[in-house]
């Protein structure tokens, strides 16, 4: 007979024995409270593997006396939401039926609206699982019946009290001590990266070949382009090399972007690199040198196409590009004036000449559009008026004193007649 894996032999049965954010989890957190208010609500869980998402949702089921059930959007269908549903109506659904269903983003829209009239008649309590942003991948009108709540990757320090708890079932159930130590009880935390499924199937592995585990056991179960002491992605080492990378970049040193490019390399993560290339591409070299947000793309996409080690001459390229191009941060800067006045409130009425007008209504005052198209006028441009009347004066962008950024604001001014 098949074992089942640990994660699921140490599955916790209750709120107080799991790990994870002690907001949700915790004595006073979210999910015990709804248990002892006896409201279990629709809701959408989403996050990373590993956090917890399936724990939660047997455990509100168990505790709210419903019964469960469970699918996968991955293979599942309406027919077998409709055979849930049916079964709602049989004795086993006399206390109510909670569906489980995993992976709601593989359903479409369709699909994902064929749930609303049961959600609605109270024929089922919903809860639905993502690894993805619910507000990008769920119906809209779901998400309005639903509680939305995020889970995060599980901290080290977590991950090291699960790991030490399936120790003690792992002893339990062999009747065998099991020598870890504390360096490996870390490296296998940290190898996790805010997985506690991940953590426990290391943990199990090791445990099948080796009575006593250290650092160089475990190093025997990690792939070697994770490298040792950088593959974890959730700590602040991580988040430090990246930084420094940036940072060196922005500060035009060549020599540094590929030290820090090679050492988050050695430890594996070719995405985050990737994705922190790009943005420094748009942040710190900007309009100064545009077309370096192209070329960076372009390296990056070869180096996903390569993968490692090969990745590494694409990316090489990439920063030492950003790192001696020259630097104009007025984008991000501009962007971030105009989103300070929009979260002011400034700006609800823009001008009537841009509004999308099809039809002036018997009670519309101001009839027509006026809107005046500038390829109709010299050097297609003609001056009118583009921001809200509350901010027609204001000025979120600056030309940056950058030959590309100068060179533009010449142009313009010579255009708009400006001394």
């Amino acid at each position: 007979m098949l074992k089942q894996p640990l994660a699921d032999r140490i599955r916790p049965k209750s709120f107080e024995n799991m790990v994870g954010d002690p907001k949700l989890f915790g004595k006073n957190g979210i999910f015990p409270r709804m248990i002892a208010q006896n409201h279990i609500p629709n809701m959408i869980l989403y996050g990373p593997s590993g956090t917890g998402k399936t724990t939660a949702a047997n455990i509100l089921a168990s505790s709210s006396g419903k019964t469960l059930y469970k699918l996968n959007a991955t293979t599942a269908g309406l027919a077998d939401v409709k055979q849930v549903i049916a079964e709602s109506g049989s004795l086993l659904g006399m206390g109510g039926v909670l569906l489980y269903l995993d992976e709601i983003q593989y359903f479409n829209k369709k699909q994902q609206q064929s749930l609303l009239e049961y959600i609605e008649n109270g024929k089922i309590t919903l809860i639905a699982s993502t690894t993805e942003n619910p507000y990008f991948y769920v119906y809209p009108a779901i998400i309005s019946r639903c509680a939305v709540f995020e889970f995060k990757s599980v901290a080290r320090d977590q991950l090291k009290l699960a790991v030490s708890a399936a120790v003690s079932l792992l002893e339990e159930e062999s009747g065998k001590k099991i020598s870890l130590t504390d360096g490996a009880l870390s490296m296998i935390a940290s190898a996790a990266a805010g997985d506690v499924r991940r953590a426990l199937g290391l943990l199990e592995n090791l445990c099948s070949v080796y009575e006593k585990i250290t650092e160089e056991t475990v190093k025997g179960f990690l792939p070697e382009v994770m490298g040792i002491g950088g593959f974890d992605k959730d700590g602040d080492g991580h988040y430090d090399l990246l930084s420094a990378l940036q940072k060196s970049i922005r500060g035009s040193d060549p020599d540094a972007a590929l030290f820090y490019l090679a050492k988050l390399l050695a430890g594996g993560d070719l995405i985050s690199v990737c994705r922190r290339l790009q943005v420094i591409a748009s942040e710190d070299i900007g309009l100064a040198y545009p077309i370096a947000a192209v070329v960076v793309r372009s390296c990056v996409e070869s180096a996903r196409e390569l993968g490692l080690p090969e990745a590494r001459i694409p990316l090489a390229n990439a920063a030492l590009l950003l790192a001696t191009s020259p630097k104009s941060n007025s984008a991000e800067m501009g962007i971030i004036a105009a989103t300070e006045a929009v979260a002011s409130g400034k700006g609800a009425d823009f001008p009537r000449c841009l509004q999308n007008v099809h039809f002036d209504g018997e009670n519309v005052r101001e009839k027509g559009q006026n809107y005046k198209y500038p390829h109709d006028y010299p050097n297609h441009y003609v001056s009118q008026q583009y921001l809200p009347d509350d901010l027609k004066n204001a000025r979120f962008y600056t030309y940056g004193e950058n030959k590309t950024e100068q060179a533009a604001k010449m142009y313009w001014d010579k255009i708009k007649h400006k001394p």
